[in-house]
């Protein structure tokens, strides 16, 4: 068995003959950072493009368009009340900007790259297994092939046309699960059987339990916000609170930033009302594509949280026919929602809307008013979703006006308080120690760390401590590639 010094020098042999360069989380977060000479070549090279200097687009902050953009400000929309029904003013980052067309290129960055530059993971020999319900292995697969490694992807067979459209594209190995969204528990029983097949040929990069994915959120997605805010504000608005659906719970990372910069911050964690894990330790299956369910992630800190959410999934279903088509954003038009809004809705793909109808939930219980600002993030836009548009056609028929008052009455300016949790001390503990019936009993975690995340109030704080450290390995590791001389 090679050492971590002889699988490191074949990584750095492979990145010199791909001319690999791996960017830091400070150019991610701040892409000013970034070596002016990469820039340049950027203008050439398409957001999807399968070239390894778009690692340097994992960035909030890439310029909104397909071919040779450079980096401005941090991609958001502003959701106004006449469209959300409440005072507190709503931003959403929007995912749609990243390659792949979704932020989850920088949730696989993290556990992906940290592996590679300690030598932990051989490019030349080994393949990176996604376990995912779609995004986060689409972006893993996208990572690994900038990176010269095969990929294998393990998703449920459910999930939407276009995300396995895009792993063929990118060559990934695809192995479908059964079941849909809230099936987690399938992919995790494949990955252990591949990993008995197949041993040291693989290299399991598991979002739910990757504390590189929460990460990259904390170093990157929090700051984004933050800087948003700073830009947005008035004298008297404050950054009151913030809600994300749980998922992996990476994007939750960006929570336990909010909260250094912000201690007051409220947040919010949403699931689908059809499977309650958190809520009421219930399970089902659910059409919010972009959440996993049935489990709580090992990455979840779960008492950085105030607050949890069930969302009904007819309420994004009905808004992604209400967003997108023509009779409901004429209706909308109607309402006085400014004509560009309008045109950007096709920016949220079904997650998002979830988002923003928690945010909505989540503004009207704590009676926020327009001195309250919400933050939430749209993980990807319709453009991964055109199928399942399709299919509601099909199966509803003919979208009219009718549908779409219907649709925004009850839908946003109906949203309502109930299926709601304000959390006690002993509700996130019960939370918490769903954990271990996944991570423990099934997964081989053990029962120590389990408590340290709950008793140890260093715990959570060392693990988002390390991203200076990370960011010194990669530039070491890009010394000794060498490569950047080129472009300083």
């Amino acid at each position: 068995m090679l050492s971590n010094e002889q699988i490191l020098d074949n990584c750095i042999k492979r990145c010199k003959e791909r001319n690999i360069i791996i960017p830091t989380y400070a150019q991610m977060a701040n892409p000013q950072l970034v070596p002016n000479g990469i820039k340049k070549k950027l203008r050439n090279i398409g957001l999807w493009d399968l070239n390894p200097l778009n690692l340097f687009r994992i960035t909030w902050k890439n310029e909104p368009k397909e071919m040779g953009g450079r980096f401005g400000n941090v991609n958001y929309l502003e959701l106004p009340k006449e469209l959300t029904g409440v005072e507190a003013r709503i931003f959403i980052l929007l995912g749609k900007y990243f390659p792949t067309g979704s932020h989850k290129v920088g949730a696989t960055f993290g556990p992906l790259v940290e592996k590679l530059v300690t030598g932990r993971f051989d490019l030349t020999t080994q393949k990176a297994l996604w376990p995912s319900t779609g995004n986060y292995c689409r972006g893993g697969a996208y990572d690994a092939y900038l990176l010269g490694c095969p990929s294998i992807a393990v998703l449920p067979e459910e999930m939407s046309l276009e995300r396995f459209e895009w792993l063929e594209k990118v060559g990934s190995e695809i192995i479908k699960t059964p079941g849909g969204e809230s099936n987690v528990k399938e992919i995790y029983d494949k990955v252990k059987e591949l990993k008995a097949e197949r041993g040291d040929e693989i290299v399991v990069l598991n979002q739910f339990e990757e504390f590189g994915n929460s990460l990259w959120h904390y170093a990157v997605t929090g700051p984004a916000m933050e800087e948003v805010y700073h830009q947005q504000k008035s004298d008297n608005q404050r950054f009151s609170a913030l809600f994300l659906t749980q998922g992996s719970a990476g994007t939750l990372g960006s929570g336990d930033y909010l909260r250094e910069k912000f201690p007051s911050v409220k947040i919010a964690a949403g699931e689908a009302l059809q499977c309650p894990t958190l809520l009421y330790n219930g399970y089902g299956q659910h059409r919010i594509e972009g959440i996993g369910d049935k489990h709580v992630p090992w990455i979840h800190n779960l008492k950085n949280m105030d607050m949890v959410v069930g969302i009904d999934d007819e309420i994004p279903i009905r808004l992604m026919r209400l967003f997108n088509e023509p009779a409901g954003r004429k209706f909308l038009l109607e309402q006085g929602i400014s004509p560009d809004l309008v045109n950007k809705l096709d920016l949220l793909g079904i997650s998002s809307l979830a988002n923003i109808s928690g945010a909505i939930k989540m503004a009207k219980y704590y009676e926020f008013n327009e001195n309250d600002i919400v933050f939430t993030v749209s993980t990807d836009s319709m453009d991964l979703y055109q199928s399942r548009l399709r299919e509601q056609r099909e199966k509803s028929g003919v979208y009219t006006e009718i549908d779409a008052a219907v649709d925004f009455e009850r839908r946003l300016m109906g949203l309502d308080k109930d299926d709601l949790l304000e959390l006690s001390y002993y509700d996130k503990k019960r939370m918490h120690n769903l954990k271990y019936f996944t991570w423990v009993e099934q997964q081989g975690k053990n029962v120590e760390e389990l408590d340290a995340q709950w008793y140890d109030e260093d715990y959570w704080k060392n693990r988002y401590s390390k991203v200076e450290e990370w960011d010194e390995k990669i530039k070491e590791f890009n010394s000794r590639t060498g490569l950047l001389k080129e472009y300083q």
